[in-house]
């Protein structure tokens, strides 16, 4: 992933600054709230133009401790080579953070990006201070 320190969006321009000290905790926090993020779904394949349910199946990977984490992405771009791990999941909607918080129930962290440069964890705790 040779481009992976070389921004592509907005979210990777902020996510690059926190990662080196231009802008707080804070400031990036609450410009994540309005930043679009890529969400991986699973892929209701059953029957075309058909969806069974109307509620949305986020990728969630369960970590070494039991918890579970969110995979966001800055982009479908960015999920491209982690999704190849996860075949049920080819789909995904492009939302708002804030309305991933708002629609995915649970406790969980959050990754975006996992496996790039340009990624930030968010423990279980600073997603319920979120909320």
């Amino acid at each position: 992933m040779n481009d992976a320190m070389t921004p592509k969006n907005e979210l990777e321009q902020r996510i690059q600054a926190v990662l080196n000290d231009e802008i707080s905790n804070e400031d990036f926090m609450r410009a994540l709230q309005t930043s679009q993020v890529f969400m991986p779904v699973a892929d209701d394949t059953q029957i075309k133009n058909f969806q069974r349910s109307n509620k949305i199946e986020p990728l969630l990977v369960e970590v070494e401790d039991g918890s579970k984490v969110l995979i966001l992405f800055s982009s479908p771009d960015r999920g491209k080579a982690f999704l190849a791990d996860y075949p049920g999941y080819k789909g995904g909607l492009l939302v708002e953070f804030a309305w991933v918080l708002l629609n995915v129930e649970g406790e969980y962290g959050i990754a975006i990006n996992p496996g790039w440069d340009l990624g930030v964890d968010l423990e279980p705790q600073m997603v319920q201070r979120l909320n």
